[in-house]
This record gives structure tokens, sequence and C-alpha cells, in this order.
């Protein structure tokens, strides 16, 4: 894809909606939706990169309550001719057609590999990624298991909603996020799993989310990682104008 000339590529992720609770969440929800308004100008395409929501689960006739803000944003960009993709977070990873056909979003759940410009990106919410997280990725096999997901589709939406709410906030194992300060890249478990990649086969940039840190990290041959923060603490997003990538905040 080549970006026409005064056009970008926008890339979020880590927006956690619904966290810790609906009315707490609006402002950041505002914000948001004030920074796509923004963006729609001048945006040749919008990578959103998992976990928008704190907790997102279909059902076959019923998706969670709220987020009409959203949606109805991404609704209107979309049917603007802008392209939307969207990839899987570990909180929202039950998604299952409603944004491919309500929204004509596609969605991802593993990384991707695009090309813009002559520029190779591989694209990713970044979670159970690379060595280690031993235990988050045997519960990543739960909560993918098709039968495990048919157990809690039984389950009355009001109940289901209610503990998925309760464990995703409580639950650090699940939430990722417990120790959100950088540890060094020989413990960062994304830069290990985009030194390997970058070993197997060049890419130019490696943009990740999961991590709620805003990092950029030069790799070997010229490759550069990308970890684009989150919308809670720090408002970050990604920018690639067809030669350079780099963070902004909002």
């Amino acid at each position: 894809m080549n970006i026409p000339k005064g056009k970008k590529i926008y890339f979020a992720s880590d927006n956690h909606l619904g966290a810790p609770t609906q009315e707490a969440s609006r402002p950041r929800e505002k914000k948001f939706i004030s920074w796509l308004d923004t963006i729609k100008q001048d945006a040749a395409a919008i990578f959103l990169l998992g976990d928008l929501f704190d907790f997102w689960f279909e059902y076959k006739t019923v998706v969670p309550k709220g987020f009409t803000r959203t949606l109805g944003k991404l609704a209107e960009i979309s049917d603007s001719g802008i392209p939307i993709y969207y990839f899987v977070g570990n909180h929202d990873l039950w998604m299952n057609g409603y944004f491919e056909e309500e929204l004509n979003i596609p969605v991802y759940h593993k990384p991707q590999e695009f090309t813009f410009n002559n520029k190779t990106f591989l694209i990713g919410h970044g979670d159970g990624l690379g060595p280690g997280d031993k235990g988050y990725k045997r519960m990543k096999k739960v909560f993918t298991n098709p039968f495990c997901k048919w157990l809690f589709r039984w389950l009355h939406p009001d109940l289901g909603v209610k503990l998925a709410q309760y464990l995703s906030v409580e639950n650090k194992l699940i939430s990722g996020d417990e120790d959100a300060k950088f540890l060094g890249e020989d413990n960062e478990w994304l830069v290990q799993y985009c030194k390997r990649k970058e070993a197997q086969k060049h890419r130019d940039f490696y943009v990740f989310g999961h991590r709620h840190l805003p990092l950029e990290i030069d790799l070997e041959h010229q490759a550069k990682y990308i970890n684009l923060g989150d919308w809670i603490n720090y408002y970050t997003y990604g920018v690639f104008d067809g030669d350079a990538m780099v963070l902004k905040q909002y």
C-alpha cells in the first residue's frame, strides 16, 4: 500500500474502556473519540492494537452494553472510507464477527505483516509472545478453548459479564500490567520476540501494545520495536508518515 501525499497511518492500543467502571472510564473514552476526530482529517488508515475494551465477549445475539460513542465514531470513520484494522488483545480476544459485520473492520487474532511505502511492519497486540509469561500463556489456552467459551456463553450475560469484569480488573495475570515499568531489553519478552523475528526476516518496524509503556527500541539492521503505551496513563499513539514512525502524545 502506498500512502497518498499528506496522509498518515495511525496506531493506538490499550484503552481498557469500562475499567474500573463505565462511568470512571467515560472521560478517557471522550478523549479517545476527540483524538479520532482529529486524525480522521489526514488518516490513510488506523490500526487499533487491542484491549480497546477492558472486557468484550460476543454472544450470538448480544454484545456488552456501553461504548456507544466509541462504536459510533468507528462506524462513522469506517463508513467514510478510511480503513480500520483491529487486533484483539488479552481483554477482548472473544471477538467473533461483530466488528466485521457491523463496522466493516477486519479483526486479527495473531500478528500480521503489512507493507506501506516499501516499509514493512509486523503488527500485533503482544500478549503471550516471546519467552516466559508461562502463567498467562496457560490461562490464555483456557480462555480460547472452544469448550470453555461454550460454557461461558451459557451463563446469563448479566452474570457472565459481571464476573468477567471483576476478574479483568482484579486479576493482574489477566491484565498483564502488574509490572508496567521498563525491565531492560534482556527481560522484556516482546523485545526478545522482535529480535528473534528480525533474525529470521527483516522488517522495518515492529509495532505492539500490551505493555502499557511507550517504548522505542532500536534493533539490528536499522529495525525498530515500538510499543504504543496506553490511553490510561500516557495517551500515546504511533504515527507513520510514509517514511518515519514516531510516538506522540495526545
